[in-house]
This record gives structure tokens, sequence and C-alpha cells, in this order.
């Protein structure tokens, strides 16, 4: 995913947990996040290639936005080990981006994200 990255990734500030939607269980916490993907710290590797529905729940309210989760389909693309031995880095490509997770996930960016300048 690193090669074809066409935007800056934002480090997510808000403690906010990453679920697998068909199985219920937390795969971890969003590190990062862009329009086209996320990735997440989480203890359990998951292998390349597999398709998942992600369920990121956030704390708060999101203005203009009705809902506090985004459910959205992407693949894991990449899962390296952490600095912390414990936590993998889990790479995700939404898979089927939809208008109305356009705006969640621009609203989630404004809301919570580090501002910071990237180089």
């Amino acid at each position: 995913m690193s090669e074809r990255r066409t935007e800056a990734r934002k480090k997510v500030m808000a403690f906010t947990p990453v679920h697998d939607m068909k199985k219920g269980i937390l795969l971890g916490y969003l590190g990062d996040l862009t329009m086209k993907g996320a990735m997440v710290i989480g203890a359990k590797p998951i292998e390349a290639n597999k398709q998942l529905t992600l369920k990121i729940e956030f704390q708060d309210e999101l203005p203009g936005i009705e809902t506090k989760r985004l459910t959205i389909p992407a693949c894991v693309v990449r899962c390296n080990r952490d600095e912390n031995p414990n936590s993998y880095k889990i790479g995700f490509e939404f898979t089927d981006v939809q208008p109305e997770h356009k705006l969640i996930i621009k609203a989630l960016l404004e809301r919570y994200h580090f501002r910071h300048k990237m180089f």
C-alpha cells in the first residue's frame, strides 16, 4: 500500500476501537486514517489479502453525521510487528467507499486527527 499511497496519513488522537463486523471481535485501535484506508494497532496478526468489513466506532458525535460508527469493507494489505513486540500494525485498504463513507471519514479526520505538518 505504501507504494500506491497518494495522500498523507493522519494519526488519530481519539481512542477508537476497530472491530471485525462479521465476527464481532476487536481487531485493535485506529492508528491512522486516510480516505482510502486505515492502519490499526492490534494484538494479533491478520493475513494479507483477507477481506473484512470493519466497524470503526468513535466516541463523540460528528457535526452533520447521525451515526457514531463507520462500517466499511476493507482488505488487509500488510501486517507487521509494531515497535511494541506484543502489537501489530495492520494496514487496511477500503474496497468499496460509498459517498456516505466519505462524509464520515472526512468528519473523523477533521475532528480527531493530529494537526501536524507532513513532510
